[in-house]
């Protein structure tokens, strides 16, 4: 990140505390010029950006949010607020912002990701290498959605055309009664999120999207352009929700190349 003040962006060591709760270092990169943090759809894991880690250049050290609530934080009761959720991020990436931070969010994630990027100008005056808004309206717009409300079966319909889940993890029943209400609160949190005013992000914003998701429209990712005052790049693929799938290789080359892209 950009540091707009003097002293230093955090403190403490990335290895203890809260970090290890929710920061996911897959594929240490020591040497990297920057870091990028992922940040998981609703009811994902940070286990979902482990083909990122591997696949990235040298020049980049993956981190992947953990949420409370899924795999080794099943215990853990999930967060209910994308405000709180940012706020806890926001502290756990403290310590790893010794060199710049670029911040990719998908779904819910991009939502998490704004706020994080809203909260380290806030707080520190540190500005994001970039920010990745993947599969989200823009913070500008609205929908009402209620699928958070439907039961069990309602919930999973929605999962299940998404296609964003495991067809086994979907066919496992005890499995989904662990996993059902994390998910349930994360769908909550992400429908019920209303943006506090602010000023618009200084960081560059690139939103990416599927021509045929059911979350959000072409338009919808085109008004991220209001969210910064920095540059801004739509990019559109094929496919619905979960584009980046097929779309893996092209999305992770672009996300490097703006992440070193000189600024304008």
């Amino acid at each position: 990140m950009t540091d707009h003040h003097s002293g230093a962006p955090g403190s403490g060591d990335p290895g203890t505390g809260d970090n290890t709760r929710w920061i996911r270092r897959y594929n240490p990169r020591e040497d990297a010029a920057v870091r990028l943090v992922c940040m998981p759809h609703a009811g994902g894991s940070a286990s979902y950006f482990l083909p990122v880690a591997r696949a990235m250049p040298a020049t980049v050290d993956v981190l992947a949010v953990q949420y409370p609530g899924r795999q080794d934080r099943l215990r853990e009761p999930a967060v209910g607020t994308i405000s709180e959720l940012a706020d806890a991020v926001f502290a756990a990436l403290l310590p790893w912002a010794d060199r710049p931070l670029g911040l990719f969010g998908h779904s819910m994630g991009a939502a998490v990701a704004f706020e994080v990027a809203r909260r380290f100008e806030r707080e520190k005056g540190l500005v994001a290498a970039a920010l990745f808004a993947s599969g989200r309206r823009a913070p500008s717009t609205h929908r009402v959605e209620t699928t958070h409300l439907r039961d069990d079966d309602g919930l999973l319909d929605d999962i299940r055309q998404l296609s964003g889940t495991d067809a086994a993890v979907l066919a496992d029943e005890e499995i989904l009664r662990m996993v059902l209400p994390a998910v349930r609160v994360d769908y909550r949190a992400i429908e019920t999120y209303v943006p506090e005013p602010g000023p618009p992000l200084r960081c560059p914003v690139h939103a990416l999207v599927g021509d045929a998701d059911p979350k959000a429209t072409v338009e919808e990712a085109e008004a991220w352009r209001d969210a910064t005052e920095g540059p801004f790049e739509l990019k559109v693929y094929s496919g619905g929700h979960f584009y980046l799938v097929d779309h893996q290789t092209d999305v992770l080359h672009r996300i490097a190349n703006a992440l070193f892209a000189p600024p304008t």
